[in-house]
């Protein structure tokens, strides 16, 4: 048995204490889509370990793809040195985003690539003699990750990270879109963004956010119209644009990119999560040669692990595990799932609205949701999920069956039925 004692003595959790932590349940092993406890019992896992395991758990195809790397190294240093999982993984991202985009870094998480991105966008900027620019553009209710740079382009009130907000540089934050995934384009709707960029274009380095999808600043679905007038708004003023597609990169949105919703690139884009299936920690940033061209004779990054051979090998057998299946219309099937068995929640009185997009699902409630009490009810449904704030979602694998969405959903339904 696990010192569960121990654990909760000693060990930190994401978004937890020492002193009162939150409930942890002791797995033991992964299959497929389920998660097994210690006593037995199996979860379907309808968050893909926060988004990352596209393919599931234990996957052959990738388990071998660690195997036959690990026998070959597992790790050498990516300074003065190079590798053929490194060339041939920079060479499937480079195939698979935009032309324009071609040139990439490979760093340790999202977190640090998004840290990755803004240096890159920064000197960029100071090379070509734009030293005044001092400041990024972004949204509210927007979400990067927990480093400094990172947390000081989250949303600095609603966000995790205001507890620290007297040590971070102070950006500029707009409303985040008020357009709905299919709502009907205004221009009205790009009208605080240009007047931000028309004001202060001057001082902003870049404009950084999530396309098509806010993840942990609260699950928003907005128009594809709007990636189009940003990118244009963006030329017009001769600021950067950077996408953090580390939530929303290798399908999860219904396309391969969410920027491909809108047909428009970056000039700089950041991938993680799903980018090794789940299997290891790595993340890359893409920028196109006007960035790379213009940062100069060195960039000053380099992580210890960058470039990891057994991360970068089962990347690249990751992403063409995807791009061999029908992982479109899989993504078709989990939504028509989804939509099926979410938007009859809509009839609860603790309900105030259920979005579904691609293969993610959100039912926002108008109270925070006790996160402890749903979670219980919810294993005892056999389901691993985790709400956050008044949300209620699911980011399901994309190898799940149709019957354990609808195992998930009727779980949601039920206890919402039950509070």
């Amino acid at each position: 048995m696990m010192d569960l004692n121990f654990d909760r003595d000693h060990l930190w959790h994401p978004y937890t204490s020492l002193s009162n932590p939150n409930p942890v349940y002791p797995v033991v092993e992964a299959n497929g889509v389920c998660l097994e406890l210690e006593n037995g019992q199996k979860l379907i896992d309808a968050m893909s370990s926060w988004w990352a395991c596209i393919h599931g758990y234990n996957h052959p195809v990738l388990n071998q793809a660690v195997i036959d790397q690990l026998q070959q190294m597992s790790h050498v240093m990516f300074g003065g040195l190079t590798h053929r999982p490194a060339i041939e993984l920079g060479k499937k991202l480079v195939e698979i985003t935009d032309k324009s985009l071609d040139c990439v870094f490979f760093a340790d998480s999202g977190s640090v690539a998004v840290e990755v991105a803004m240096k890159m966008a920064a000197q960029y900027c100071f090379e070509q003699g734009q030293t005044q620019k001092n400041k990024f553009l972004t949204f509210a209710k927007g979400y990067h990750g927990d480093t400094f740079g990172a947390m000081s382009v989250c949303d600095p009130i609603t966000g995790m990270h205001h507890k620290f907000s007297r040590l971070l540089n102070q950006h500029i934050f707009i409303d985040s879109p008020q357009c709905g995934f299919s709502t009907p384009w205004n221009d009205e709707y790009i009208k605080t963004f240009a007047q931000a960029l028309a004001e202060q274009h001057e001082h902003i380095i870049a404009v950084i956010f999530e396309p098509i999808v806010q993840g942990a600043g609260g699950m928003v679905f907005y128009s594809p119209e709007y990636l189009k007038a940003a990118r244009e708004l963006c030329d017009q003023y001769g600021v950067l644009l950077i996408f953090d597609e580390i939530a929303t990169g290798f399908g999860r949105t219904g396309k391969l990119f969410a920027y491909q919703h809108a047909n428009v690139a970056p000039d700089i884009i950041c991938l993680g999560k799903a980018l090794t299936g789940g299997y290891m920690t790595l993340s890359a940033v893409i920028c196109n040669r006007k960035v790379a061209s213009g940062i100069g004779t060195h960039f000053m990054h380099g992580p210890t692990y960058m470039a990891n051979p057994l991360a970068c090998q089962v990347a690249l057998s990751s992403i063409e595990l995807l791009l061999q299946s029908d992982w479109q219309a899989r993504i078709m099937t989990i939504e028509a799932a989804l939509r099926q068995g979410l938007v009859p929640c809509i009839e609860f009185e603790s309900v105030k609205e259920v979005r579904v997009l691609g293969a993610i699902g959100v039912v926002e409630l108008y109270k925070p949701v006790d996160v402890e009490q749903f979670q219980q009810k919810m294993i005892e449904q056999g389901v691993w999920i985790r709400p956050f704030n008044n949300l209620i979602y699911v980011m399901p694998p994309f190898t799940i069956e149709t019957t354990q969405i609808n195992h998930i959903t009727s779980s949601i339904q039920l206890i919402l039925a039950n509070p």
